[in-house]
């Protein structure tokens, strides 16, 4: 049965929570490397080391990536990632050394829990202790830990969402998605009916922030961001995964909406850790939907924390 990215050889997946501050971080490592790529399609995005995964760079190849809770000051937990990864001799080799080449994004989660504790190099380093290539963890932990959607009208009104895992088989081919939903807008289940959205005071209907914000005339809300991890068995370049993150961000937007406005910091990285040689095209469209699949998977084994119930408590 396939779990997601660890059903791909050579990745692991790890997390580190705080529970009580309601933050954490997700690591996934390829600790003898893989070609990677990324796209930003939200505007207020918080990353580390992405230029590197522009064509025509000199590293090829990556040891890890970073999901972290946080805002911009959880990519310090990138820094612990690095250490692990120095001790195990696994980076860019440089002369006597090693330089682990991990990149990282953020989501903010600092309106949930304690806004004074976020993921450092510590959490980071414990993230990879835990990582293994057994069932990635799902729902309110590591990036996911203080996830939330639906928070037009603040965090009052939000419902709890997490992290998320899928992947999708095709014979021999493999395509993973990881996702951490911190969206502005709202997930919506695969018919386009609402699965989570903010609760209307009243009521504590969830209601669409579409029509709060076409409707009412309802301003946007800050601190937002969904984080995306793409993996596949397939063998592409830089380039062509460039092109598998373009397209697994259209899964986004068939499970996300709104998606990718100002409020958001949207961000999808694509890993090719295999042999296999297959169409492009397949592999993106696969990617759109394993991404979709773990949006909704992200809300779904969600955990009610800090007073935001989870959709697990709304029904």
């Amino acid at each position: 049965m396939a779990i997601g990215l660890t059903d791909i050889t050579g990745i692991k997946v790890g997390v580190a929570s705080n529970l009580k501050a309601a933050t954490g971080v997700t690591v996934v490592l390829i600790e003898d490397g893989a070609q990677a790529a990324v796209e930003v399609r939200g505007s207020a995005p918080g990353t580390r080391e992405t230029d590197l995964l522009n064509s025509c760079q000199l590293v090829r190849e990556i040891q890890a990536l970073v999901l972290s809770g946080g805002s911009a000051f959880g990519l310090d937990s990138a820094a612990g990632v690095m250490k692990y990864l120095e001790e195990k001799g696994s980076g860019f080799s440089v002369g006597p050394l090693v330089v682990p080449i991990v990149p990282a994004a953020v989501l903010f989660d600092l309106f949930i829990g304690d806004c004074n504790v976020r993921p450092d190099a510590a959490m980071g380093y414990q993230a990879c202790l835990a990582a293994s290539e057994g069932s990635v963890p799902e729902g309110s932990v590591g990036a996911g830990t203080g996830a939330t959607v639906g928070k037009i009208n603040g965090m009052a009104s939000a419902v709890k969402t997490g992290q998320g895992s899928a992947a999708i088989v095709r014979g021999d081919l493999i395509v993973a998605a990881l996702a951490a939903v911190n969206a502005f807008g709202d997930i919506y289940n695969e018919d386009n009916t609402l699965m989570a959205g903010p609760r209307n005071s009243d009521t504590g209907i969830m209601e669409k922030t579409i029509d709060l914000l076409v409707d009412k005339d309802v301003a946007g809300f800050p601190g937002n961001t969904t984080l995306g991890v793409i993996a596949t068995n397939a063998n592409f370049n830089n380039g062509e995964l460039r092109k598998i993150c373009q397209l697994a961000h259209d899964g986004l937007a068939r499970s996300i909406w709104p998606v990718h406005t100002m409020w958001d910091g949207d961000t999808i990285f694509a890993l090719s850790k295999g042999e296999l040689n297959t169409d492009l095209n397949l592999v993106g469209l696969m990617a759109a939907e394993a991404i979709a699949m773990a949006v909704r998977r992200a809300a779904l084994t969600a955990s009610s924390l800090a007073g935001i119930p989870a959709l697990s408590d709304l029904k």
